[in-house]
């Protein structure tokens, strides 16, 4: 090996100079204290005797060329960037061939970002028409649900997307949905490499309803055990709080874990086609009686629940308590329906006498109502009783605590406006806010008839006024009622030896009458019957009455006929009426 002598360090450029073995070194020994020291250039220009603009090139020339800039040897000039290279070229034809959906635009943006080098549409559009297609190009990746890993299909979605894809391209060129591509690439930014993975559909957080006023409301219900889960959803929809029958039934199942009564279990039952189903407004009309016997009044007999409903909209038309069950109570309330919504086309009941009446017959002849009677056996042929199995859920728990007539009259109001105005499981299939029995008749009545001929078809009912003693003149009898209407109008309700007061539908008092041999004046009026109702007189009976005997009916002397008024003789005139006349 040719040993190199040796010599002492030096800065002295006069000396490096006699060291150095080549041009290249002495370039480098020349530029060495500017580029590692930062040497000014007028400083090492003095120093050395070179031209400081020598020195300036020859540093600027190896910043940008490294050490070839110290030889001799001539660096090759850059091509021309106008002509694309070869493998943008073959990328173009490719994406083109491997998915021709592919606009100009979003060719060259892929290009951009796989070469980092412009590439105008102009340019994708002159290659295309230059260069053939591959026939059969192979694909990049399969389709989305072709790739068993999920991992794997949305890193492909990444993967594209990367190389410059746009969403749309991404979804068709993978056979997906765009909101899949958008789902992936949102959960690739926010997670990275965990959001690739599958997850449960479910939200991780999801929004409850269920609060503590809700359940709070439920637990009131629930003092009812009769309440379901639907009944229960629709009073909470009723109230402003919107959960689902599961939802309720969940919280009903909780509620009842911590001792709550349950109701009885139901009895499964397969359900038949409805032989009066309706198909529009007013088709059909039920009727019916229910028995309510477990009452806390203080009386031994049932109250009665006579009630019209409505098939289409299953609403309830008119109701009524009442202590007996004849005609003229179910006249009553078929005579406020009429008049409130119309002659319905026909009307359905079982074989009671009080339907099959000959004056109830009478009256469907000639409104032109057609009557139609249910099979014996078969009540759930008749829609009202699935309204009075709902009033039983509903309503009972507050009838059985009812002491006086006027609270059992409330629960039965109160039932009928909640019935009415909750969602019924009939119309579920209607839009929200359409579920309603109320909603679903709206404003829809039957054939109108005129109120004057409804009166003179409800022969037995007449109206009179009731004084402020709370009685009613009729046919030359003062009949008490009830003093807490004085100046109200009263209908009177004849049917043979019965006679009603009765007061917007609601019985008031009950007589047992004989006629004279005209078959029209009242011989005898007895057997006074005084209803329970909501409209007491604010002023009580003096306790110094209360020894004395009173009687709620009693006779009254005819009116006595009126006399004419004699026509009397026309006074003359004192004065002559010239003189009058002349003398002013």
């Amino acid at each position: 090996m040719l040993r190199r002598p040796r010599h002492a360090p030096t800065d002295d450029w006069q000396q490096l100079r006699l060291l150095v073995g080549s041009p290249a070194q002495e370039t480098y020994e020349l530029l060495r204290p500017m580029l590692l020291f930062g040497q000014p250039s007028e400083e090492r220009a003095q120093e050395t005797g070179v031209p400081e603009r020598t020195l300036r090139r020859k540093a600027a020339k190896f910043v940008h060329h490294g050490m070839r800039s110290l030889f001799d040897e001539p660096i090759p000039t850059a091509g021309d960037r106008r002509v694309l290279p070869p493998e943008i070229r073959c990328a173009i034809v490719e994406l083109k061939a491997e998915y021709p959906p592919f606009g100009l635009r979003e060719i060259a943006a892929i290009c951009r970002a796989r070469f980092r080098r412009p590439v105008s549409h102009h340019t994708v559009r002159q290659v295309l028409a230059t260069e053939p297609l591959p026939v059969d190009p192979p694909r990049r990746v399969r389709p989305y649900h072709a790739i068993p890993d999920p991992v794997q299909r949305r890193l492909a979605v990444v993967r594209l997307a990367r190389d410059g894809w746009r969403p749309t391209a991404i979804a068709g060129y993978l056979e997906t949905s765009r909101q899949t591509v958008y789902d992936a690439l949102q959960r690739w930014d926010e997670e990275g490499w965990p959001g690739l993975a599958d997850r449960p559909l479910g939200p991780h957080a999801p929004a409850r309803k269920v609060d503590l006023a809700a359940m709070a409301a439920v637990r009131r219900m629930q003092a009812n055990p009769l309440l379901g889960a639907f009944r229960v959803h629709a009073a909470l929809a009723q109230l402003g709080i919107d959960l689902s029958p599961r939802t309720c039934g969940a919280i009903l199942a909780e509620h009842r874990a911590l001792g709550i009564g349950r109701p009885p279990d139901r009895v499964p039952r397969e359900p038949h086609p409805m032989p009066f189903a309706a198909t529009r407004w007013h088709q059909w009309w039920s009727v019916d009686v229910r028995y309510l016997e477990d009452h806390a009044l203080p009386i031994d007999q049932p109250v009665y629940v006579l009630a019209v409903l409505e098939n289409f909209s299953r609403a309830i038309l008119a109701s009524r308590l009442s202590l007996r069950q004849d005609l003229t109570a179910y006249l009553i309330v078929l005579r406020e329906a009429i008049a409130r919504y119309g002659i319905p086309e026909g009307i359905v009941s079982d074989s009671g006498a009080i339907f099959r009446a000959n004056r109830a017959r009478a009256i469907y002849d000639t409104l032109g109502i057609r009557k139609e009677a249910i099979d014996r056996g078969q009540p759930w042929q008749n829609y009202i009783e699935t309204m009075f199995s709902i009033m039983r859920r509903m309503a009972d728990h507050d009838v059985a605590k009812a002491a006086t007539w006027a609270e059992l009259q409330t629960a039965h109001d109160r039932f009928v406006t909640n019935y009415t105005h909750q969602p019924h499981l009939a119309h579920q299939a209607q839009p929200i806010g359409r579920r309603a029995p109320a909603t679903v008749l709206t404003w829809i009545t039957g054939r109108p008839c005129d109120p004057a001929e409804l009166d003179h078809l409800f022969r037995l009912r007449e109206s009179r006024v009731i004084r402020g003693t709370g009685c009613v003149r009729f046919r030359h009898w003062r009949l008490y009622g009830e003093r807490g209407l004085a100046g109200e109008r009263a209908a009177v309700w004849l049917d043979d030896e019965t006679l009603t007061l009765a007061y917007a539908s609601e019985a008031l008092a009950q007589y047992r009458v004989a006629f004279e041999p005209d078959g029209r004046h009242l011989r005898r009026v007895d057997e006074p019957r005084l209803f329970p109702t909501r409209f007491p007189s604010p002023q009580p009976v003096l306790p110094a009455l209360d020894d004395l005997a009173w009687h709620p009916a009693g006779q009254l002397a005819p009116y006595r006929p009126r006399q004419r008024r004699v026509a009397r003789e026309r006074q003359e005139h004192l004065f002559p009426l010239e003189y009058a006349v002349a003398t002013r």
